[in-house]
């Protein structure tokens, strides 16, 4: 499965770090207060957002690259 993903980390009101491209089939989004929490945790709860097929998201959840991704985001570098 070889999907687009877009990933957002939202630091606040009009600034974010985005990596991915803009017509992505998976868009993950999480505030950045929240970049360090468990990613699967955060979306049970509500304050991970996905849209596109969850089916994609739970194995990019599970494979680890949802954590690294938001993680090197969170740290805008």
């Amino acid at each position: 499965m070889t999907s687009s993903v877009q990933y957002r980390v939202v630091f606040g009101k009009k600034d974010e770090v985005v990596d991915g491209p803009d017509d992505a089939a998976l868009v993950i989004t999480v505030a950045a207060a929240d970049a360090t929490a468990d990613p699967t945790g955060l979306y049970m709860q509500g304050k991970l957002k996905a849209s596109g097929s969850s089916g994609r998201l739970f194995a990019l959840l599970r494979s680890g690259e949802v954590s690294r991704v938001i993680a090197r985001l969170a740290s805008r570098s």
